[in-house]
């Protein structure tokens, strides 16, 4: 048991959670988190509080943001707006299908190897970006690097709003895409159409797999369409199922009508067990 906060570098963004150590952060308070690059301004949203989780593992604040932090916060975010209208002027100038998605700067980077810009985008195939690298160095006056980004990650990195409106998992607590095909939509009865199973990045949304293990379960145990059931009001044929409700849909042979059954009180292990006993 100990205590965590989350900090945000963003607002809306990723939340990162931290071990608070001596000091005690509200909610608004920006404080100083390690980086690769050194130490780094964020916003707490969540204040420090006891958990029942095991914190040992967690990354410790390294201080409260002073007033020379917040001035070092603001030059960095002045620095990366002025790299990023630079690299899309550069763009346009060396006529590049490229979209600028994130900026990011560091004023010394470690090492003392001096500023360094990272600039990532996002282009529909492998773009030789050798002059565009030279003409920002010379205009940003630092090391300049461009890092091509895949559609999950630019919408990870932009963020944005999906359509169950909230914000998107990838820019909030996915840390790992795993795989999403065409099947889990399939498994789910989802219409088939790209607009209704897209995410904001345009590849299949990454929450099909939330629910499918509960589909493959309930398919694996449930008989299937067509089936020849015996339910508690009589003989019928499966006809649907509903597997958020864990039932079954069944149409009577005696009237031809349908009712709604749970997935136990038709499967033959239930009724072998409920005649045994």
């Amino acid at each position: 048991m100990g205590m965590l906060c989350a900090v945000s570098f963003n607002r809306y963004g990723r939340l990162f959670y931290f071990d608070p150590g001596e000091f005690r952060p509200e909610v608004g308070d920006r404080v100083l988190v390690p980086t690769d690059d050194g130490p780094e301004v964020a916003e707490c949203v969540w204040a420090a509080q006891w958990v029942s989780e095991e914190t040992e593992g967690f990354p410790r604040l390294v201080a409260m943001a002073a007033d020379a932090d917040l001035r070092r916060d603001e030059l960095l975010r002045k620095r990366k707006a002025e790299a990023k209208v630079a690299a899309k002027k550069l763009i346009r100038d060396h006529e590049l299908p490229m979209k600028v998605v994130a900026v990011d700067h560091v004023l010394d980077s470690t090492g003392g190897q001096g500023a360094r810009t990272t600039i990532y985008f996002t282009a529909p195939h492998r773009v030789d970006f050798r002059s565009l690298v030279r003409d920002l160095g010379a205009t940003l006056h630092c090391r300049v690097e461009l890092r091509q980004l895949s559609a999950r990650d630019s919408a990870r990195v932009q963020g944005g709003i999906g359509s169950c409106g909230r914000d998107l998992c990838c820019a909030t607590f996915l840390n790992d895409f795993e795989p999403v095909t065409i099947r889990m939509a399939k498994d789910q009865d989802l219409p088939l159409n790209p607009l209704r199973i897209s995410g904001a990045c345009g590849r299949l949304m990454c929450c099909l797999k939330y629910e499918h293990p509960l589909y493959q379960q309930f398919q694996a145990t449930a008989p299937a369409v067509g089936t020849r059931v015996s339910t508690p009001s009589g003989e019928g044929r499966v006809v649907g199922h509903s597997v958020p409700r864990d039932s079954v849909t069944v149409r009577m042979d005696a009237d031809g009508s349908r009712c709604s059954c749970s997935r136990a009180s038709v499967c033959g292990s239930r009724q072998a067990y409920e005649e045994r006993y």
